[in-house]
């Protein structure tokens, strides 16, 4: 099985640099599966389409997620489960600046493309603080690298599972 495991944002901005962070732990790791590859996105949605363009089983997006919880909460979901159709104005809509795109927007892109791999997971953070020129990450997101690790490496086990 041929898996991504894609760190989205800006280590510039704060907590936004969170699947930044992630990815560069897990290419720390020396055992990693075969077919695993770990893919520094940051704010690049189009050169994520372009490397999903390789063909892969799976994808695990890490990104920084605001979704009005506590700083430092997880959460993982499969944000294609339920959408079967291609809104156009919204594709067209994340045309529009692909360079600075988040997790949706490429998602959109690479389903349109037909490159979106059958499997997506979302690894997300809940931000404490986002903003632009502050540089590392808020000690609950920074807390949270650890098990977000452990989370990408148990979703890679199941999908290397099945």
């Amino acid at each position: 099985m041929k898996i991504l495991v894609a760190g989205m944002g800006n280590i510039l901005r704060g907590d936004d640099g969170f699947g930044i962070r992630v990815v560069a732990k897990l290419s720390e790791i020396s055992e990693l599966p075969a077919g695993v590859e770990i893919y520094e996105a940051g704010i690049g949605g189009i050169a994520l389409v372009q490397e999903l363009m390789n063909g892969y089983d799976a994808l695990i997006v890490v990104d920084a997620v605001e979704k009005c919880a506590e700083a430092g909460t997880l959460f993982i979901v499969e944000p294609l489960e339920h959408q079967t159709e291609i809104d156009n104005e919204k594709l067209h809509e994340s045309m529009v600046d692909m360079h600075y795109a988040d997790p949706s927007k490429v998602l959109l892109m690479a389903k349109a493309l037909n490159v979106c791999p059958p499997k997506v997971f979302l690894v997300g953070c809940q931000p404490a603080y986002v903003d632009d020129a502050v540089e590392g990450l808020r000690p609950p997101v920074e807390r949270a690298v650890p098990q977000a690790v452990k989370e990408v490496l148990s979703l890679i086990d199941e999908l290397t599972r099945t």
